[in-house]
This record gives C-alpha cells, sequence and structure tokens, in this order.
C-alpha cells in the first residue's frame, strides 16, 4: 500500500462515557473497526516484506520474536488499560495467522525461481 493510499483515522463523534444509546457504540465500534482493519493490513505488508527478505523457510518463524511480541502487547495493554485476557489472545492469533500467511508468501516468491525451494517446510504449521 503506497502512502497515497493511506487515510487519516476517523474522529470519534462520542466517547464512550458520552454514548447515550446502542447506536452511538455501534458507530464508534464500527469507526474502531476500519481503523484496525486498516493497521492490520499494514502490519500484513511488513509480514509480506520479511517473507521477501528472510533467506530460508526456517526463518519464517522465530520462537523468540513471537515471545518478544507478546510481552511488548501485555506492557501496552496494562498501560492503556487493556484487559490482558482480550490482548493476549488476539496478539496470538494474529501472529499465528501472519506466520502462517508469512510462510505462503515466502514459498510462493521463491516458487518461480528454483522450483525445489518452493516444497520446503516452513515450519509455520
Amino acid at each position: 500500500m503506497s502512502g497515497a493510499d493511506q487515510r487519516m483515522p476517523e474522529v470519534a463523534s462520542v466517547t464512550a462515557e458520552e454514548c447515550r444509546d446502542m447506536g452511538d457504540v455501534r458507530a464508534e465500534i464500527d469507526r474502531l473497526d476500519r481503523q484496525l482493519v486498516a493497521l492490520i493490513a499494514e502490519r500484513t505488508r511488513y509480514i509480506e516484506a520479511a517473507a521477501r527478505i528472510k533467506p530460508s523457510a526456517d526463518d519464517v518463524r522465530v520462537e523468540w520474536r513471537i515471545q518478544d511480541v507478546l510481552d511488548k502487547v501485555a506492557v501496552s495493554a496494562g498501560q492503556s488499560d487493556l484487559p490482558i485476557e482480550i490482548a493476549l489472545p488476539v496478539w496470538k492469533e494474529l501472529v499465528e495467522r501472519s506466520i502462517a500467511h508469512e510462510a505462503v508468501v515466502w514459498r510462493s516468491i521463491r516458487a518461480g525461481s528454483d522450483g525445489e525451494s518452493g516444497d520446503q517446510s516452513t515450519g509455520a504449521g
């Protein structure tokens, strides 16, 4: 996604404390969901860049990095008053799905280059 494709985040019409009915709540949740989708899409472009850059299929799944990401999320969640019971399961799933996507992209990039590396195990499964 190019810089021209990025949009300014929508601004809340009302804060959570100012919501008066479920219409207000739903409108703000929908707004936030659109922003989350855009952020996850941007994150995915970096996952795809990692697939392009990493030299080996064994490099797709990096256990220390998974733990590093989850540790940072736990800290950020605590600082943002996001319950850890929400944050960690969401990020664990995001990380696992991202690894699976990266493995597919890694194989796809190399499938045309030598025919052999496209058959290698990724360690993402």
